[in-house]
């Protein structure tokens, strides 16, 4: 009767968060330092006009939208994995330093650039350098809290991924400093979507697509990882595939986030412990609910964002941010009583 309720509780979240999503996106396609009616909107997505209204919004405001909601659902699957995985509640990508490893690498990318004047790197070759980047800080830090191979320390896990994720921000900053890049790195540091376009979202689709069909399929797996390491032995589980399996998953969803929106903090924190006080530790409902969750607290964040402060633009880092550290204090107070 419990799991037919959580089943039941499941689905009905999934609805609500798809309405809140949709009505989100419109939302932020309409409102902006410059207002367009519903009527324009329409007209927008069915015609090839020339008109700057629809431009604004066919080129500018609908991929951003678009853009909001894949980072955020993306960030919040890559926190739930990695909370899955590791047994630990505080686990997600800028707690364990991979989107500040994704953010040092994009520097180096600028640096390049700089360096090298005829070096094109565009969206794609961003996304990768994000990948690397994200590669190199999440499995340093994984192998550096590891006791052993089958065992993570949580406590470990938090204090190796703040310390390298602070020294690589640290690292960007002084680069950016140094060549004097920190008007064109800042985004990348505080984070946003100001400059998201067609062609990052059709990555996103496309890598992070992949990537979160993955998640779906390793589900059932993580749900009997996260019982515990000699539950899942016991189930016959192969953990140290199975973690690698998803460590590379949530590289992927992070790397092609940040290669668009930048340092997005605490997403992969606050949504999972939302859906796990909901329907419970099965990670079939976990994931899905993660997804459509985490796009509607980015696709509302980036709106807040524009409309603070018009026309300038608040960071959308710094309103996740907001968020996100009373529930890290909540969850490390909670875990140490």
């Amino acid at each position: 009767m419990a799991k037919q309720k959580r089943k039941t509780l499941a689905y009905s979240l999934m609805i609500i968060g798809i309405i809140l999503l949709i009505f989100g996106i419109g939302m932020s396609i309409s409102l902006g330092a410059k207002q367009i009616d519903f009527s324009t909107i329409l007209q927008s997505l069915f015609t090839n006009d020339n008109d700057v209204n629809i431009k604004i919004i066919r080129d500018v405001r609908i991929p951003r939208a678009v853009a909001a909601a894949l980072v955020g659902g993306f960030l919040a699957v890559a926190g739930a994995i990695m909370q899955g995985i590791t047994r630990n509640p505080i686990a997600e990508p800028s707690v364990m330093g991979i989107t500040q490893g994704a953010t040092f690498m994009i520097a180096v990318a600028f640096v390049l650039q700089r360096i090298y004047p005829n070096l094109v790197i565009g969206s794609f070759g961003l996304m990768i350098f994000a990948f690397l980047g994200a590669s190199i800080s999440g499995l340093l830090v994984y192998f550096v809290s590891s006791r052993s191979a089958r065992k993570v320390d949580p406590v470990k896990l938090a204090l190796a991924g703040t310390a390298l994720g602070t020294l690589l921000i640290s690292l960007a900053m002084g680069i950016s400093m140094y060549f004097n890049l920190s008007q064109q790195l800042s985004f990348w540091i505080s984070g946003g979507l100001v400059s998201a376009k067609w062609q990052g979202v059709n990555l996103l689709f496309i890598v992070g697509g992949i990537a979160f069909i993955g998640s779906i399929i390793m589900a059932p797996k993580i749900t009997i990882l996260s019982l515990g390491e000699e539950v899942a032995i016991g189930l016959g589980q192969r953990t140290n595939l199975v973690r690698f399996i998803c460590l590379m998953i949530v590289i992927a969803l992070t790397g092609a986030s940040v290669s668009v929106a930048g340092n997005i903090v605490f997403v992969g924190l606050i949504i999972p412990q939302i859906a796990k006080a909901i329907v419970g530790s099965d990670y079939k409902y976990i994931i899905p609910i993660s997804m459509i969750l985490g796009s509607v607290l980015l696709v509302y964040s980036d709106i807040m964002a524009r409309m603070i402060n018009p026309p300038y633009e608040t960071p959308i880092g710094s309103l996740t941010a907001l968020l996100g550290v009373p529930m890290f204090i909540y969850l490390v107070r909670k875990d140490t009583k």
